[in-house]
């Protein structure tokens, strides 16, 4: 079964690299350049506000928050304002350190059995491989930018002057570019290699990573090795965004292939577990300051329980309790 989940991811790549042959070398080419992206951006968008508006119409109604530091409570005891937040702005700066830098997967342990008694040892691996990865795409992202917009704002240009501060070959080899193939092959590996790892894996989670190691593998030989037409790649992209795609010239195989990869992400996105990128900010175990000293939570949906108090099952059973010689409060 585990072995079942990758062939089946590969083969799925597989079909979407031949249908983006055919879309190449066929008159349907424009149904990939002028149709699709609209289907695709269209889906992004409808299925990444549908999951965000399903998780926020969720109930939360008492705070549930996870903490691993000393909650706010009496003056001279020392709270972790990041660790057990009990403001609004100590929760921005754990979701921050969250959110830029991974906070809790830094904390993350891995444990060895030793004889009979586990071991717990540093982990900080995949924290690193999962950062590069991370900021790499974010900042390939920020660099594409440029293929739709005109003029090129000065801070992208200035984003790619850093990014291919080295100059090395020509055209310039950007360090995000290998940084982002660097982490997911570690990704990619790590669920491969590492039996525990291999044996949760699912269809969902190598399709993902074979996904985007297309599409990182199909830009890099675009620029480095089967050159596309950058002045029609931007004429396509601008069309994109004016609403009058236009078919490229010399638009070569792996160009289609790096679109169809592109498209299809675009659309599984919102319905694969790559939404946490919107469903971190939505998580009540971050989101959520821990006031629980300071404040009563009630549940306002708690339906009203008819209970029988002490007092009332004394009366109710006074002389069988005298008689058995058990204590009363009231005599």
């Amino acid at each position: 079964m585990e072995i079942m989940n990758l062939l089946t991811s590969l083969i799925a790549i597989m079909i979407l690299t031949l249908s983006a042959l055919g879309f190449a070398f066929t008159p349907l080419s424009f149904l990939l350049t002028t149709v699709l992206p609209y289907v695709a951006f269209a889906t992004f968008l409808a299925g990444f506000t549908y999951r965000i508006l399903s998780w926020a119409r969720v109930p939360v109604p008492f705070r549930i928050t996870t903490t691993c530091g000393q909650q706010a409570s009496l003056p001279w005891i020392k709270n972790s304002p990041l660790e057990s937040p009990s403001n609004v702005w100590g929760v921005i700066g754990r979701m921050a350190l969250e959110v830029f830098l991974f906070r809790s997967l830094f904390r993350n342990t891995d444990v060895v059995i030793v004889g009979q008694r586990p071991v717990y040892g540093s982990a900080k691996w995949l924290w690193f491989f999962g950062l590069l990865f991370h900021w790499s795409l974010l900042t390939i992202v920020l660099r594409h930018l440029r293929f739709f917009i005109e003029p090129i704002a000065p801070w992208i240009n200035g984003l790619s002057a850093i990014d291919g501060f080295f100059e090395i070959g020509v055209p310039t080899l950007y360090l995000s570019d290998v940084a982002v193939l660097t982490g997911l092959t570690f990704l990619f590996l790590r669920r491969v290699v590492a039996p525990q790892i291999r044996y949760i894996s699912l269809f969902a989670d190598y399709f993902a990573l074979l996904l985007l190691l297309g599409i990182v593998t199909t830009g890099l030989l675009m620029r480095h090795f089967f050159p596309a037409d950058l002045l029609h790649v931007k004429n396509l992209a601008l069309g994109w965004v004016t609403f009058a795609p236009a078919l490229p010239k010399e638009a070569g195989p792996v160009f289609y292939i790096h679109l169809c990869f592109v498209f299809t992400l675009m659309a599984w996105f919102p319905f694969s577990k790559l939404m946490h990128m919107g469903g971190i900010f939505l998580s009540p175990t971050r989101n959520l300051a821990n006031d629980n000293r300071m404040k009563r939570h009630l549940n306002p949906w708690n339906a009203p329980v008819k209970v029988h108090t002490y007092e009332e099952y004394e009366d109710e059973f006074r002389e069988k309790m005298k008689l058995a010689g058990l204590p009363l409060e009231k005599e």
